[in-house]
């Protein structure tokens, strides 16, 4: 009998991605962790039996606390959370019930210095057009909301990496970087599995937009003429971030919810009727 203060897969999944998402805690212990180690997209680990001392860094936050079966660890952080003033719930059925639903997991091993915790650190070149502010977004949507970027000359990108650990993207020569006929986003959500069906569709788009394949998704050219607009609108990088996460939030929920709808402008003896 699921738990009534616990969330189901499905609807967990509507959330994920979206900026109205709740912390996810996955509190597995590092048995059952290092035993599978994959997390659910957005999802940070920490331990379960620290709960008393960090419960109070989420008061007044929603909170869905995952574990391997949505038992008695997810249950008694949960707890905690509670009592240190955050509105927690558990994952129905923990994350064995995410996989059976089909729905994606990130590999540990994908993560940057492989650092389920969050709180990762990358670095690319400033004045960002479209992958360097597309990838941001999906990184804090659905792998790393603790996410920090970097945005540095081109020619430092990698020693800026090196020195200060942060992970070069989308500049020639490093992992995180277009292969083929794909973009960086694409990159990314192959090397973290976020297999879900609206983000495969913005990923054709941003990859229409940023390679000049305007034919690949009608909303390609669309995207490029924001893009550019955005960037000369901003001077400051992370301003220009943070606009462009909305713009990206929006594109995500066409891309899921509203794909089919239409306007359109009726006219009836003269008069003209907007839907």
């Amino acid at each position: 009998m699921a738990s009534f203060n616990s969330i189901s897969p499905e609807k967990l999944a509507r959330l994920v991605g979206t900026p109205k998402a709740p912390v996810l805690i996955d509190v597995r212990d590092e048995d059952d962790f290092t035993a599978d180690p994959y997390l659910v997209p957005a999802s940070f680990h920490r331990t379960h039996s620290d709960a008393p001392q960090w419960a109070d860094e989420y008061n007044g936050q929603w909170v869905v606390v995952l574990c391997k079966h949505g038992g008695k660890l997810s249950e008694g952080v949960a707890a905690w959370l509670r009592l240190a003033g955050a509105a927690a719930e558990i994952l129905e059925g923990g994350i064995e019930a995410w996989r059976e639903a089909g729905l994606p997991l990130v590999p540990v091993a994908s993560l940057p210095n492989a650092a389920p915790s969050g709180g990762s650190v990358w670095v690319t070149r400033s004045r960002p057009k479209i992958d360097r502010i597309a990838c941001p977004w999906l990184i804090r949507r659905f792998v790393d909301p603790r996410a920090r970027f970097l945005y540095v000359t081109a020619a430092e990108v990698e020693a800026v990496g090196e020195r200060f650990g942060a992970m070069p993207f989308d500049i020639e020569g490093v992992f995180w970087s277009h292969r083929g006929d794909d973009c960086t986003f694409d990159t990314m959500i192959k090397e973290f599995r976020l297999g879900f069906p609206a983000l495969e569709h913005v990923a054709r788009i941003v990859r229409g937009a940023d390679t000049d394949r305007h034919d690949l998704e009608p909303q390609a050219a669309g995207l490029l003429a924001v893009s550019l607009g955005l960037s000369r609108m901003y001077a400051d990088d992370l301003e220009q971030l943070e606009a462009g996460m909305t713009l990206y939030d929006a594109l995500y929920r066409w891309a899921r919810d509203a794909t089919q709808e239409k306007h359109d402008w009726v006219s009836h003896g003269g008069k003209g009727k907007g839907t």
